[in-house]
């Protein structure tokens, strides 16, 4: 990609569409001193050469990272990049955390509205800020509508406080937490750790919801599979593989138990 000669570098305008930023940002950049054309074409306007153009790819790395452009000039201008890289490693890791927990309490609503669950305005906002808990509601009635579980959920959760509906929240995501170290420590499905991690996803449904028999708990591990809503939230909250792992030790459960 080398054009070093007059009048072979790059356009601004030809880099905003290579790189997917706009012209105004890379204005901005130069403006900043954190990138500027170093290039002139023959009619003597300015150009990005390719080492202008390796150094936007590593800022837009950066960027990526969550870096700061005061922290990418520092580090691209010889800065101490492993401090600032450890530095990012903690926050990411910290955001990690927080999506971890908002992605279990989604699980949550999204398992209570499929057995046709509902939630107070209040609770729905302090449990799931601005996710809206009704958007399957009408296919929970659809689905679960004339079932026993249905009913029984809706004659349960009637008389949940907000500090139930907390503590419920709580039990999942430290279930979901347990799982993902279990899975992350390469613990096979059929061992007695996930059976008893499976044990205890059935005997959380059935203290907060509704009587999950074996049978009815292997129905919601095939859905797992089946639901890519589901096995998406698995995914993201257990770890890669979360989905098949929960439900292959919920269906070991079951076949332990009629041993």
């Amino acid at each position: 990609m080398s054009r070093s000669a007059a009048g072979s570098g790059r356009g601004v305008g030809e880099v905003a569409r290579l790189s997917g930023v706009t012209v105004r940002t890379l204005h901005h950049y130069d403006q900043i001193g954190l990138l500027s054309p170093s290039g002139r074409s023959a009619a003597g306007y300015r150009e990005y050469s390719e080492a202008d153009l390796e150094r936007l790819r590593r800022i837009l790395a950066y960027r990526e990272l969550g870096f700061g452009l005061t922290d990418i000039a520092d580090i691209l201008d010889g800065g101490d990049t492993t401090a600032h890289l450890r530095r990012q490693r903690r926050l990411l890791t910290e955001r990690i955390d927080r999506l971890r927990a908002v992605l279990a309490t989604v699980e949550l609503e999204l398992e209570a509205n499929t057995m046709g669950i509902d939630l107070s305005e209040e609770e729905k906002f302090e449990l799931f800020g601005g996710f809206d808990p009704d958007e399957h509601a009408e296919e929970a009635q659809r689905r679960w509508g004339g079932t026993d579980p249905y009913r029984e959920s809706r004659r349960r959760t009637a008389s949940y406080t907000r500090e139930d509906w907390q503590r419920m929240a709580a039990e999942q995501r430290q279930l979901h937490r347990d799982f993902a170290t279990a899975l992350a420590e390469g613990e096979s499905a059929t061992s007695a750790r996930a059976t008893d991690l499976a044990e205890r996803h059935r005997l959380l449904i059935s203290g907060w919801f509704y009587e999950c028999s074996y049978a009815m708990q292997c129905s919601l591990a095939a859905m797992y599979l089946a639901d890519e809503r589901f096995t998406a939230t698995y995914e993201r909250e257990i770890g890669v593989g979360g989905a098949r792992f929960v439900h292959d030790a919920i269906l070991a459960n079951a076949e332990r138990a009629r041993e």
